[in-house]
């Protein structure tokens, strides 16, 4: 899968170091597959959850944090809305939070 505006990623592992090894080995990973629906997803990625929109959550770190994308699989790419802890990810609303295209435009 090709995950674009990889920038937005750079800005979260800036902003949670200590979970820099796990959003790197998530994308090196997802990189490796081509899905062509959610249900394929879901056989390697037992704790993803679909939400609205083509939403997708990931935990990351042994679920100290969780990851939104956004799936498209027709075109085979996916891009990352969202990082935070579990505690933050609580408190917003994954069908509406927007993508910040300034984050991944952002120069580390």
């Amino acid at each position: 899968m090709n995950v674009i505006a990889k920038g937005t990623l750079l800005h979260y592992i800036a902003k949670y170091p200590l979970a820099e090894h796990s959003i790197l080995a998530w994308l090196h990973d997802f990189e490796k597959y081509t899905f062509d629906n959610f249900n394929q997803l879901k056989e390697v990625y037992k704790n993803a959850s679909l939400v609205a929109n083509n939403r997708i959550v990931f935990n990351i770190k042994g679920n100290d944090y969780r990851l939104v994308i956004s799936m498209n699989f027709k075109r085979k790419a996916a891009y990352i809305i969202w990082f935070g802890t579990h505690s933050q990810y609580d408190k917003i609303d994954v069908s509406i939070i927007a993508f910040d295209i300034n984050l991944a435009l952002k120069k580390k």
